[in-house]
């Protein structure tokens, strides 16, 4: 018997175009990283970022519609990768939580590339006609919202000193591990970003927490 025989080749032949498809736009976003990340939004062009994955900039037109709609798909892109490493459970208490921030932070140290893109567009973003000014708006505010809940849960449960400001502890916490990271990105090779950002996050802790516990060894 034909082993052809019962296959569709329309279907499989569609299968590999989709295949082609996802590896090229797995490309784009990966060049789209390094431009961002080294001369920013603006001063990046679609037609380097074209040229750099071997494409035209009519090819790179045909996956994304726009220089914003890519910026936008290379962070929503990275978030997802994030979220479903780091956060795809709720943390059951302020120590987990603390845990998982030291755990990106870590994981942020061993992709450079990302992470100074990460520092140069959250600059640029500061300007609210920027097209990530939204993103990092909602980012920030969903990841001081998550610990936020955590720390107040351990407050009505008795583990967390009562009176304590969460939201501001919750904010203090990301923006030292935002400053770190800026530090860090000047001389990574010099810098141990995650162990300053364990320490500050165990006085954090101690502070806060009613028998004066910190974060684990």
């Amino acid at each position: 018997m034909d082993r052809n025989q019962g296959r569709n080749p329309r279907t499989n032949g569609t299968r590999g175009s989709y295949a082609v498809g996802d590896e090229r736009r797995a490309r784009i976003l990966d060049a789209a990283v390094t431009h961002f990340a080294r001369w920013g939004f603006h001063a990046s062009s679609m037609a380097r970022i074209a040229k750099d994955v071997g494409i035209t900039q009519g090819g790179l037109l045909h996956h994304f519609r726009s220089k914003e709609d890519l910026l936008v798909s290379v962070l929503e892109h990275s978030d997802e990768q994030d979220v479903a490493r780091f956060f795809s459970r709720n943390p059951g208490n302020a120590t987990e939580a603390f845990a998982a921030i030291l755990d990106l932070a870590e994981y942020n140290a061993g992709r450079p590339g990302r992470t100074k893109m990460f520092n140069v567009l959250a600059g640029e973003a500061g300007e609210p006609a920027h097209p990530a000014h939204g993103y990092f708006e909602r980012r920030y505010r969903t990841v001081i919202d998550k610990i936020t809940a955590v720390l107040q849960r351990d407050m009505a449960d008795g583990t967390v000193a009562p009176g304590t400001d969460c939201e501001a502890a919750a904010t203090e916490l990301v923006a030292v591990m935002d400053g770190l990271q800026l530090q860090w990105a000047l001389a990574p090779e010099t810098y141990d970003m995650t162990g300053r950002l364990r320490l500050y996050a165990d006085r954090l802790l101690r502070s806060i927490t009613v028998d004066g516990s910190g974060m684990p060894a």
